[in-house]
């Protein structure tokens, strides 16, 4: 747009006869009437991504008080009911990666949010939502979003750290419960008996989604990860339930084990296991 507008005022500038006055004329009003058009469109956009980043900031908020909450939910793993509300964050975060990896406008709108608020910003025009983000929470919040699975990533990050901060705690009371929970998500999903009593498919996606947290989280902690052969965790056994569902319904879960384990590439891993994650 800039471009043809200084094209066309230069066009005036050279010529004195009536008729460039009338054709640059003429171009004035059409570029008027672009420029119009575009302050429109970009109020219109404007509108729209402000109240989305105010939902994006407050996701990224949560996944900062959830990491804080972590710490004290893995001291205390092995109670039951401490365990069943681990699984529930767990499938949270599972479920949100999930959707933020099939929704590339996330990141599109954040971007966009961001060029359009530096010039408003040395214009000094004033921003609805600018004091929602402002340029240092907008840059953490960049980096978050960067990443494939961030909630994913936040609550590995802060079991790792919990693990290395907590060393008089034997490394095995996470591992061990982490082990366990995968193991019980697992004999539910290839158990005929256990699977029958599912009302729904939600339970199904539930099992599938903390079975697959748990394994990262375990490979993350522990000194020799998930794949390897003295792995509490049967690992050829959780891909082929995963394998023996719907392709569509566990795709991203399958994905998050490529991509987001640590010990995957490692020579100690099988190549059965590399296979049938392929």
């Amino acid at each position: 747009m800039n471009k043809i507008k200084i094209h066309w005022g230069w066009g005036c500038g050279s010529s004195g006869s009536a008729l460039a006055w009338h054709v640059c004329g003429r171009s004035s009003i059409l570029s008027t009437t672009y420029q119009q058009r575009y302050e429109k469109l970009q109020e219109k956009a404007w509108g729209a991504v402000v109240p989305l980043v105010g939902k994006l900031k407050k996701f990224y908020e949560f996944s900062q008080r959830l990491e804080a909450a972590l710490r004290g939910l893995l001291g205390a793993l092995t109670k039951q009911a401490l365990a069943k509300q681990f699984a529930e964050i767990l499938h949270f975060t599972l479920r949100f990666d999930g959707l933020k990896m099939t929704n590339p406008a996330i990141e599109n709108d954040f971007s966009y949010y961001r060029r359009t608020l530096s010039p408003m910003r040395i214009n000094n025009v004033p921003a609805e939502g600018e004091n929602e983000v402002n340029n240092e929470l907008a840059n953490r919040m960049s980096l978050f979003y960067a990443e494939a699975t961030p909630m994913l990533k936040t609550f590995s990050d802060a079991t790792t750290k919990f693990v290395s901060e907590n060393k008089n705690l034997p490394i095995e009371n996470t591992t061990d419960c982490l082990s366990t929970m995968a193991s019980v998500c697992r004999v539910m999903l290839e158990t005929p008996e256990y699977r029958s009593r599912f009302t729904n498919e939600e339970t199904v996606s539930f099992c599938l989604r903390v079975m697959v947290g748990v394994i990262i989280l375990y490979d993350h902690v522990h000194p020799v990860g998930a794949f390897a052969k003295t792995s509490k965790i049967d690992m050829k056994g959780c891909i082929k339930v995963l394998k023996d569902q719907p392709p569509n319904s566990v795709e991203g879960l399958l994905n998050a084990l490529r991509y987001t384990t640590k010990h995957l590439n490692d020579e100690t891993t099988s190549k059965q296991i590399k296979s049938m994650l392929q």
